[in-house]
């Protein structure tokens, strides 16, 4: 059985993750990769926090709960207005979804980029056909923010979409 991951893509625009989305999608229906699940984080420049929205139409062993969802964007984008206490219940929380290669690094990095004008797409994919992937990705500008793929993983991952 293929090994799933959770990947983040950044985006430059609002409705950059969006757009992504329906490529994934579409190579999901093309049996190029498996779509687990996904969310999008959306930023407009005049909002004071993200819009976030679950993937609903997808069911299966591979789906997650919202609340894995809400959690996950609870850790990364408020813990800084929390008090301490809550911080620290934040804290316990965000060592057990290290478990599942969600690290502290994972999430500040998520934390630092996603920010006002940006978007971000988060998928839970297995079984990619890479140089599939590659190409129906190939014409969009995002950023690979992380993974919980293996670090040699995600270093082709990084290369297949690096500038050329």
């Amino acid at each position: 059985m293929p090994t799933t991951s959770l990947t983040v893509l950044k985006f430059d625009s609002p409705d950059g993750a969006e757009e992504a989305l329906e490529v994934i999608e579409d190579l999901n229906q093309r049996q190029l990769i498996t779509l687990h699940d996904a969310a999008i984080v959306s930023w407009p420049e005049d909002k004071k926090k993200p819009k976030t929205r679950q993937l609903s139409s997808l069911t299966g062993a591979g789906a997650l709960t919202g609340a894995f969802w809400g959690l996950l964007f609870g850790l990364i984008f408020l813990i800084p207005f929390f008090g301490l206490a809550l911080g620290a219940a934040m804290g316990a929380l965000a060592g057990s979804m290290a478990d599942v290669g969600i690290s502290d690094d994972f999430i500040k990095s998520v934390r630092n980029k996603v920010t006002k004008g940006t978007s971000a797409l988060f998928l839970m994919t297995s079984g990619a056909v890479q140089d599939k992937v590659v190409e129906a990705m190939k014409d969009m500008d995002f950023e690979l923010i992380a993974s919980n793929l293996s670090k040699e993983q995600e270093e082709k991952l990084r290369e297949a979409f690096a500038d050329d």
